[in-house]
């Protein structure tokens, strides 16, 4: 018999007349529970338009290619860059737009009115929606439930990854197509969900706008600029400190921290210890000890929902078992996660990986959550992003670089009254972000839940 979701037993039989793909998943059937006059195959909403580009009469330039990302936005690409010398295939607003190989992982989207000229390749098939069957705005959410996605991996067998899902395959699925009120609905439902968690990342970046403000203000600093880079400019050689443009474009536009109500000083001056972590190979057995990771560290705190293990000679666990109030700061990464950084406060016994170091401030000199949030604002951004150099497309910096960052530092009484009030509004952003969140997670089981 056909799988229907959710049941999947883990042994069934099948005839071999009846064995049309050599795959498990190729029994899924998804157990849409709408009346079967509501059900019907999807061609009967979707017909599909193929409209060549003849590339006589236009050049790239002035067509409008688009990239399709996983959650369905459409982004313009140069056509020019990109250099594209295969078939293309006009695609209207309004019109249905997915990839053959990416919409297993909701790779479909639909023409915005603002774009002209779309075209696409052959991988991405185009299709008008009959008005009076089907919204486009449902479909595109129709095709990103987790039974559709279900029900299109069931057509794909074999071990790559680059399988492609026909169209006509895809037009003979079944498929929900209640009556257009109850669509709208639906999707009105999605879209002011949207508009909800869209205003509350508003507020989030309201809210960290505030917090570094005030921490500037309370510096006696003043926000650096930011300046548009001059093709051309000059610089004293004394005030030359690296070959690179890049380097001396921010040494620019960086605030003068010396400018403010308190002394400057070198980092490695209030440090005791400066440490890199292990290179051993990391394991998803939970064997050994927790190991904290680059991606462990999420907006200047630490995240250990998705955490691997390492097994360590005792000497070796003690010498990296983290205390609290180390800062772990990320050596090596992209250029604008390079120099992230957190601070320790966890429960139990941790390690950390060789991407990070690890830095424990003299207490009587500096609090280690004052000094993080000074390296994550802008004061420090600016010095890490001069310091840092790009290798084969990740951007390093070490040891010395980071003992050399400048820190304007306040009296331990002055640190802990700003970090009050930076974790008072810290705390207002974790509440808009898990309202988000929430908002979010809900109306995505809600809308899977309507459609199917």
């Amino acid at each position: 018999a056909i799988l229907e979701a959710p049941e999947r037993p883990r042994a069934f039989a099948v005839w071999f007349r009846d064995l049309h793909v050599w795959s498990v998943g190729s029994f899924f059937r998804a157990a849409w529970k709408w009346p079967r006059e509501c059900v019907r195959p999807l061609s009967t909403a979707l017909s599909r338009r193929v409209e060549e580009v003849d590339r006589s009469k236009y050049s790239l330039d002035d067509l409008q290619l688009v990239t399709l990302h996983f959650d369905g936005t459409l982004e313009p690409r140069s056509g020019g860059e990109f250099g594209f010398k295969g078939r293309l295939f006009f695609a209207r607003a309004g019109d249905v737009v997915y990839s053959k190989i990416d919409v297993r992982n909701g790779a479909i989207g639909i023409i915005p009115p603002q774009m002209s000229k779309v075209v696409v390749s052959s991988e991405y098939p185009v299709y008008t929606v009959a008005s009076g069957i089907a919204l486009p705005s449902y479909v595109k959410l129709l095709f990103r439930t987790g039974y559709f996605r279900r029900a299109i991996n069931s057509m794909i067998s074999g071990a790559s990854g680059r399988k492609r899902v026909q169209p006509t395959q895809i037009e003979g699925l079944e498929v929900p197509l209640p009556p257009l009120a109850i669509q709208r609905q639906i999707v009105e439902r999605w879209e002011n969900a949207q508009n909800a968690i869209a205003e509350a990342r508003k507020r989030v970046d309201r809210l960290q706008a505030d917090i570094d403000a005030r921490f500037f203000r309370d510096l006696g600093l003043t926000p650096p600029e930011e300046l548009s880079q001059a093709k051309c400019f000059g610089v004293w050689w004394r005030d030359f400190q690296r070959w690179s443009v890049s380097y001396n474009q921010a040494a620019r536009a960086g605030a003068d921290v010396s400018q403010g109500k308190y002394p400057v000083v070198a980092l490695g001056s209030v440090l005791e210890l400066v440490q890199y972590g292990t290179s051993e190979k990391a394991n998803t057995n939970a064997e050994g000890t927790p190991i904290l990771r680059m991606n462990n560290i999420v907006s200047g705190v630490l995240d250990t929902t998705n955490l691997k293990h390492v097994s360590l000679s005792e000497r070796d666990r003690a010498r990296l078992l983290l205390q609290d109030g180390d800062l772990l700061f990320n050596r090596t990464n992209s250029k604008e996660l390079v120099g992230k950084c957190a601070v320790f406060h966890e429960a139990g016994a941790y390690v950390f990986a060789s991407y990070l170091i690890r830095l424990r401030l003299r207490p009587k000199d500096a609090l280690p959550d004052f000094v993080a949030c000074v390296l994550n604002s802008p004061i420090g951004r600016f010095q890490i992003d001069a310091l840092s150099r790009q290798i084969i497309g990740q951007a390093n910096i070490n040891a010395d670089e980071i003992r050399s960052l400048q820190l304007p530092l306040p009296p331990i009484p002055v640190q802990q009254a700003i970090m009050r009030r930076v974790n008072d509004g810290s705390a207002a952003i974790r509440k808009e972000r898990e309202k988000a969140a929430s908002i979010s997670s809900g109306v995505e089981r809600e809308t899977e839940e309507m459609i199917r």
